[in-house]
């Protein structure tokens, strides 16, 4: 296999896409790969491998890597986000796929994946030319004003008080036990500080029509919206964007730039990843410092996501992990005041017939 293919089966919302990859492709119903009597009976572990294997065996991989188009793969893309869970055990398609045998089984599917014209977009680094923010709206909310680009300093600064005095809360009032029945702040991006967020256009659509932006199907905890506002970033071309392509990248900015939030974040993703430990997160307002902004490929999204990655932090007594939570694929945190301006708006509608396809410009 090729290092993107390992990359792939290395993370949870990876194997996920291959799941739904060869669901697709046999036009498949999970419930009959994971019971033992069709859609009802015992769930088998043994059976989910052999069925999923089965299922493999029987495509033309050649084929399904020659001919597969970007639009063809964004189903499983959008299944996949859109099961990521962080405040709560992984659903039972993810416990499932876990581990090497289940690794071995999907190796030629995510090998035929990785090879694939239609997935190399996933590789990508930030496309500089063709970013776009995007506000989704509540339906009882008015029309989302325009990204705020100023600013950056001030929020993240005050992000990083915020963190502090909440892991200091959650020491005082939170049980050291994972198992307790608690939640709070889960992600490990500077959420709530109003910082622009921005991703490309899908590929793969149709020319003459606007090009949707990638946020608005591959949205992780998404609300449900049914309509949106987007707005083309103009990016400078001196703008210091950081890539996280896989695990090793995300460790080496956490190494470096380290924050703990174990108090805060315990009980959540010891739900996720089973950790009883040390977690730790980016210190934002210290990035800032180095970088205008911090880009996630799709890759790095698939292969990273959701895992209990250890990190050396020497700092810190004893050992710790990172979780990358709440990141969306492809998307780019601006992190300063980079982004020199906005285009003109596009409203979005989602029609109800696909997941994926639905979002189209309104008026279309």
């Amino acid at each position: 296999m090729t290092r993107r293919a390992d990359d792939l089966l290395s993370g949870p919302r990876g194997r996920r896409v291959c799941l739904e990859v060869v669901l697709d492709a046999v036009g498949g119903d999970w419930r009959r790969l994971v019971w033992t009597r069709g859609s009802g009976g015992r769930y088998d572990p043994e059976q989910t491998r052999r069925s999923l294997a089965a299922s493999i065996a029987a495509l033309d991989l050649a084929a399904v890597r020659a001919t597969a188009r970007p639009d063809d793969w964004m189903p499983a893309l959008l299944a996949a986000v859109d099961a990521a869970r962080y405040w709560q055990e992984p659903g039972d398609e993810d416990r499932a796929l876990a581990g090497p045998a289940m690794a071995a089984v999907l190796a030629p599917l995510a090998a035929a994946v990785a090879r694939a014209p239609a997935s190399q977009w996933w590789a990508e680094p930030m496309a500089a030319d063709d970013q776009h923010a995007v506000a989704f709206r509540d339906d009882d909310e008015a029309t989302p004003g325009a990204p705020l680009l100023t600013g950056a300093g001030p929020a993240l600064r005050e992000w990083r008080e915020q963190a502090a005095a909440e892991e200091d809360r959650a020491r005082r009032e939170r049980p050291a036990d994972p198992r307790a029945d608690w939640s709070g702040e889960w992600w490990s991006t500077p959420a709530l500080t109003g910082r622009v967020v921005t991703t490309r256009s899908l590929p793969g659509t149709t020319p003459a029509e606007p090009r949707a932006p990638v946020r608005l199907p591959l949205v992780e905890d998404g609300m449900g919206w049914t309509t949106a506002r987007s707005w083309p970033v103009h990016v400078p071309g001196d703008a210091c964007v950081l890539e996280l392509t896989g695990p090793a990248d995300w460790v080496a900015l956490i190494e470096r730039y380290p924050r703990e939030v174990t108090a805060s974040r315990r009980h959540d993703w010891w739900r996720v990843a089973g950790w009883d430990g040390t977690w730790v997160v980016p210190d934002w307002a210290a990035v800032a410092e180095d970088v205008d902004g911090v880009h996630l490929t799709v890759d790095g999204y698939l292969s990273t996501a959701g895992r209990a990655l250890p990190v050396d932090v020497p700092a810190l007594a004893g050992p710790a992990r990172t979780l990358l939570a709440g990141w969306d694929p492809d998307a780019t945190w601006w992190l300063t005041d980079a982004p020199a301006g906005l285009g003109a708006a596009t409203d979005w509608r989602r029609r109800d017939e696909a997941p994926y396809s639905t979002w189209v410009a309104a008026g279309a």
